[in-house]
């Protein structure tokens, strides 16, 4: 495909590039990876971000749609465009609608699995270091998402900071988010998570907790405007779903973000944050609440 005739002789230019993906030069892998990872983002963005993005020029992305058998960028767009049409997005991008049950779950899981390995790559330790420090430093830490998954992850760490020990909040409502981020202050983090990364309401919160002079730490993809508007972006580049905008896909990345920045800060706190997780864990146990050797409720 290197020299721009396989895959301009398929209309299904997405398979060809994820078929022929590990036989490219190392440049051109990194951007068909891209593409790969998240096509319908491709479709409707433009060149100086899939740039940015793919951490190459814009000169580059140009060349690589050359490569790849299109006349430019926008021809390579409608062909990407066309190999989506080609299978069912609105179900699920790696699935066909003669997709027998086996090969749903092998494709479905399949995907993840893809995803993971090649999201792992670019995760950054810096900036999850980054984060680590000015959580572990912070006086207070609010968590916020708007819509149905950022709401559960900012719970879900929320949760999590309150058994290391760290003074932290977590509102669902958006008037209380809003509030709460004008209390912050200096050395005080909000954590704001959204993949869809342009929530009017989440937007609003992290500038009152800017304005407030707390460091803001976002989980969503690289060039949303949540991205732009973070002191530290933990980047969540992985692919979008067509139906519910925050698939399976994104799901799973946001929450071994969360699990990272957990694991770390438990690592860096030490012997009290163990203390503390074990006692939880003590007393969970021992009310049965939460327990392995919690009786069998009686309903007779």
């Amino acid at each position: 495909m290197a020299d721009g005739t396989e895959a301009g002789s398929s209309s299904d230019l997405l398979r060809n590039l994820r078929e022929t993906l590990e036989s490219l030069p190392e440049t051109q892998a990194r951007i068909a990876r891209m593409i790969v990872a998240d096509p319908e983002w491709v479709v409707q963005t433009g060149v100086e971000l899939l740039a940015e993005r793919a951490g190459v020029s814009a000169p580059t992305i140009v060349r690589f749609a050359r490569a790849v058998g299109c006349e430019g960028v926008r021809d390579m767009k409608l062909k990407l465009a066309g190999s989506l049409a080609l299978g069912t997005p609105y179900v699920h991008r790696s699935v066909r609608p003669t997709d027998a049950p086996g090969e749903v779950v092998r494709n479905v899981v399949g995907s993840v699995t893809s995803m993971l390995a090649e999201w792992q790559s670019s995760i950054d330790p810096e900036r999850i270091e980054a984060a680590v420090a000015a959580i572990r430093a912070a006086g207070r830490v609010d968590t916020a998402g708007t819509g149905a998954t950022s709401h559960f992850l900012a719970h879900d760490l929320h949760a999590r900071l309150f058994r290391l020990g760290i003074p932290s909040n977590s509102f669902s409502d958006a008037h209380l988010q809003l509030t709460a981020a004008s209390c912050l202050g200096e050395g005080d983090v909000l954590v704001a998570i959204s993949f869809v990364g342009r929530m009017p309401a989440l937007l609003r919160t992290v500038a009152v907790a800017r304005r407030a002079g707390a460091t803001v730490v976002a989980i969503t993809r690289t060039g949303t405007p949540l991205a732009r508007a973070a002191d530290i972006l933990l980047a969540v580049d992985v692919p979008g779903d067509a139906t519910m905008r925050v698939g399976t896909d994104a799901t799973i990345a946001q929450t071994i973000v969360i699990e990272i920045l957990s694991v770390r800060l438990g690592l860096v706190l030490g012997d009290g944050a163990a203390r503390r997780l074990a006692a939880v864990h003590d007393l969970l146990q021992s009310a049965q609440l939460d327990s392995d050797d919690a009786p069998e409720p009686g309903w007779e």
